[in-house]
């Protein structure tokens, strides 16, 4: 390291030391190799501490192209959380490396949670958590949290635990204050108990959450063993990141770019994407090509081919919108599919009789002929129609054959509307070709 980096350790150490998150979160707009050069100029505890603010991906990435001696020692400070996250993310030729890193128990731990589902309650919950047993004393938990606060800050609850690891209470800060110094935790601590289960759905879990106003939860299992916390402004924060990701997958970025990734993994992201968007256009200048000759008599038509393609677009991002919606939320049913694209198609079909109409009156009022006025109501009302159905389709059928509903679904509706915009529009201007010249 040159004399000018050696000089600026100090900077970079207290800058970790005293905005732990802010520093976590400026390693990501860094490249890789040199993210790793600032954690590795760090003592390894406080890299360890940073690991919890990165990206789940970034995370892995560091670690991946770590040296060794550093990735081991990190890897051992490691929640089982975050563990399991940063293990599912590693390259095959990595997985064994990093478990070997581990001790035994903390390979345990990690296992553990890889058996959970994805998007459950114990996949995300911490277990980084303030516990104590039925008969210690109100004085001795309170002598406990003052040490643990050294290290941390501490937890608005402490969770009470019998020689079982049974949840059977709950302490607040406020309860445990106000109690006499030498009563027992199970003299004083609340019973009644809101907790979930370790395979609940994370969705549910945010509901909960917000219907009861918790700053946080425990997490048991079938036996009411205690296993964990989730805390809500986690889930917040979870759920906001699944939203910008979904969002960014629906044009065709990656789930994992952020603002300032490097210009080499944002191309890898993106050009993929474009690559297919370009097919799905010379699909679409195919259609129009099957019409070129109608279109060199009838020139005006090549002005109106936008507006049909347009609105099918419009009309069917309105319905994919409030599609994907309901499939985050669990609002969709199997036996409501039906149901809902009809829905969806009725209301395409309405709003293309309307809109239809009045397109067509104005191309009426604009150029003087109602029969082009006709072919672009007719046009406009099967588009939107196809496009209600197709927003709506096309995500439910990708999550039901294993994919993500959000990775291409955008791109798949654009071509759908566009090729049918343009053959339905042309389609139609056939039919009354001797009435448009």
């Amino acid at each position: 390291m040159s004399p000018r980096k050696n000089s600026l350790l100090p900077i970079v150490r207290s800058y970790f030391e005293t905005d732990l998150p802010r520093a976590a979160h400026s390693l990501e707009s860094l490249p890789t190799q040199e993210a790793v050069e600032v954690l590795s100029s760090i003592p390894a505890s406080l890299a360890a501490q940073a690991m919890p603010h990165l990206q789940v991906e970034f995370a892995a990435s560091l670690l991946k192209n770590m040296p060794s001696a550093l990735s081991a020692l990190i890897a051992g400070h490691l929640e089982p959380a975050l563990g399991a996250s940063v293990f599912l993310r590693l390259p095959e030729d990595k997985k064994e490396e990093f478990l070997n890193q581990l001790t035994e128990k903390a390979k345990r731990e990690v296992r553990d949670f890889l058996n959970y589902p994805e998007d459950s309650a114990g996949r995300i919950m911490s277990t980084d958590a303030m516990t104590f047993r039925t008969d210690i004393t109100v004085r001795e938990a309170i002598s406990k949290i003052r040490q643990s606060a050294r290290q941390k800050t501490p937890a608005s609850y402490a969770y009470v635990l019998d020689r079982e690891n049974h949840l059977v209470g709950v302490m607040n800060m406020r309860d445990m204050l106000m109690a006499p110094a030498e009563a027992r935790l199970e003299s004083v601590m609340r019973r009644d108990i809101f907790s979930i289960q370790a395979f609940t759905d994370r969705e549910q879990i945010a509901r909960e959450l917000s219907k009861r106003r918790f700053f946080a939860v425990p997490v048991v299992d079938a036996q009411n063993r205690f296993l964990g916390v989730i805390r809500a402004e986690q889930m917040i924060q979870d759920v906001q990141e699944e939203a910008t990701e979904d969002l960014q997958k629906m044009f065709g970025a990656g789930g994992d770019e952020r603002v300032f990734s490097p210009l080499g993994f944002s191309m890898r992201m993106r050009l993929p994407w474009l690559h297919i968007n370009l097919a799905t256009a010379f699909l679409a200048a195919a259609t129009v090509a099957l019409f070129e000759s109608l279109i060199a008599r009838i020139t005006i038509l090549a002005v109106f081919l936008p507006v049909v393609a347009g609105q099918g677009g419009n009309a069917g991002a309105q319905s994919l919108a409030v599609v994907m919606r309901g499939l985050v939320m669990r609002e969709i049913p199997q036996k409501k599919v039906f149901k809902l694209l009809a829905k969806e198609t009725g209301l395409g079909l309405m709003n293309g009789i309307i809109i239809g109409v009045v397109t067509g009156a104005v191309t009426w009022a604009w150029h003087g002929n109602p029969y082009l006025g006709l072919v672009l109501t007719f046009s406009m009302i099967v588009n939107m129609a196809v496009a209600g159905l197709a927003g709506a389709l096309i995500p439910i059928a990708m999550k039901s054959v294993g994919l993500d509903p959000a990775q291409c679904s955008n791109i798949i509706l654009t071509t759908i509307t566009d090729v049918m915009g343009i053959f339905s529009f042309l389609g139609f201007a056939v039919l009354f070709q001797n009435y448009l010249v």
